[in-house]
């Protein structure tokens, strides 16, 4: 297994806690968070298949499934921990937000994709699970709030472009941009950094 290969199934798994982590606050059965945490995992990257004309990856290998019932498990086994912890849902989501666009932008690259198309893809990659969830679970989607969500994804996949060109070891510029899309997250939500809000403030 290559090392993006690994990249993915922790990203995959990551994200399942994160869906199934939320389903079990909304009180779902096991099934439906079963099928939350799945589609958490694998939204993102069956957007960007289609969208590069690839076969969608789930589909072709079972490991990723594998993934999602071991995150899923995991989830099971340390429920009580897990769903008191507040920022369990952040801690996770945001692991899998800076997984997942690296993993997306490699995939966009690897499509011959120009520089910007590739951030674009990396950034829905590492979202779109995070919108089917909330969707899901009848929240407003993360990226549609004033949390710099997409943002840091955005600033990630350039960082990971610039890396790339520089010529750095195979293993650094995917390990730099995940910490980086981390660090961000946590940095914007210490400082409460977001957008300002449109509409009326009554």
């Amino acid at each position: 297994m290559s090392f993006f290969e690994i990249l993915d199934q922790i990203g995959i798994i990551t994200f399942t806690i994160s869906g199934t982590r939320l389903a079990f606050s909304k009180k779902l059965d096991p099934f439906g968070a079963l099928v939350m945490g799945g589609v958490t995992a694998i939204g993102g990257g069956t957007l960007r298949d289609i969208l590069i004309n690839q076969p969608v990856f789930w589909l072709q290998d079972s490991i990723p499934l594998i993934s999602i019932i071991i995150g899923f498990g995991a989830t099971i086994a340390f429920r009580k921990k897990i769903v008191s912890i507040k920022r369990t849902l952040f801690i996770f989501d945001t692991i899998g937000l800076g997984v997942f666009l690296v993993i997306g932008m490699e995939k966009a690259l690897e499509a011959n994709l120009g520089p910007i198309q590739a951030i674009i893809i990396g950034t829905m990659t590492a979202v779109f699970g995070g919108v089917v969830r909330d969707t899901l679970s009848n929240e407003i989607p993360l990226i549609f709030r004033k949390e710099m969500y997409a943002t840091t994804c955005i600033l990630g996949g350039i960082l990971y472009l610039v890396l790339g060109y520089l010529s750095m070891p195979l293993w650094f510029t995917p390990l730099i941009t995940i910490l980086t899309v981390i660090s961000l997250r946590i940095i914007s939500i210490k400082l409460n950094l977001s957008y300002p809000q449109l509409g009326n403030r009554d």
